[in-house]
């Protein structure tokens, strides 16, 4: 006898979110139009994958709406989550939520995840010294860095500076001040951060950390991508 496999859930796409979100008020794509201050073509072409938005839309979005921005990366469940959720996701640069500064790039992975007590970042570092860094990044919770490629200079409140090799880490409490350059010599070093809090807004307050800064127009994306591309612009301290 036969059996047939049944096929997985499609990928949440942020098209698919804010249709859900749409139907679940009874909401036409003009009424949401009018709630988000988002033109009804921008929301129909976002709603059939052909666009997504850039980093200040979904803020708007996140805002006008009163919704968390990470719950518009999947799609809310129907209820409680059950204690074992058997919970997966392949973290996938083509996949990642993408914030490009002057001085850094973020690549926020496995984002399709809601709710998660560690929030996996892949950063590359360009910047050389605190002074091109600007000043130093307060939030809640714990951090991990690892350091992939070149030499890293770590920067925190209470620590003389320490650099760090490829292979080497560091565990820090991201309440104190922190900043991560790249050490001298090197042009450009990768590092992967794991940043952990029971705060359930982290990954919003990271974002809003490393997203304060201008942002290019809209960009066509292919179906399911959420990426957004960020200009640099001078950072103002922030706390979580």
């Amino acid at each position: 006898m036969k059996t047939h496999r049944s096929r997985p859930p499609a990928r949440p796409t942020l098209g698919r979110v804010l249709r859900a979100l749409r139907t679940r008020n009874d909401w036409t794509l003009k009424e949401m139009s009018r709630r988000t201050g988002i033109p009804l073509s921008t929301l129909a072409k976002v709603e059939h994958d052909r666009l997504t938005l850039t980093y200040d839309k979904l803020q708007q979005l996140s805002e006008r709406l009163k919704i968390r921005m990470a719950d518009l990366f999947a799609e809310p469940s129907a209820g409680p989550e059950p204690p074992v959720t058997a919970r997966r996701s392949i973290g996938r640069l083509d996949r990642a939520i993408r914030v490009n500064t002057r001085n850094y790039d973020y690549y926020y992975l496995c984002a399709e995840l809601r709710r998660k007590r560690m929030i996996p970042v892949l950063t590359r570092i360009r910047a050389k010294s605190v002074g091109e860094f600007g000043e130093l990044v307060h939030h809640s919770g714990e951090e991990y860095i690892y350091v992939l490629e070149g030499r890293v200079e770590i920067h925190t409140e209470f620590y003389d500076p320490i650099v760090l090799e490829a292979g080497e880490s560091v565990y820090i409490d991201s309440n104190m001040g922190h900043a991560y350059v790249a050490a001298e010599g090197c042009e450009e070093a990768s590092v992967l951060g794991v940043c952990s809090s029971a705060d359930e807004g982290l990954m919003d307050a990271l974002m809003q950390i490393h997203g304060e800064e201008g942002i290019e127009p809209e960009v066509p994306a292919d179906a399911g991508r959420l990426s957004q591309v960020v200009k640099p612009r001078a950072r103002r301290k922030a706390r979580a």
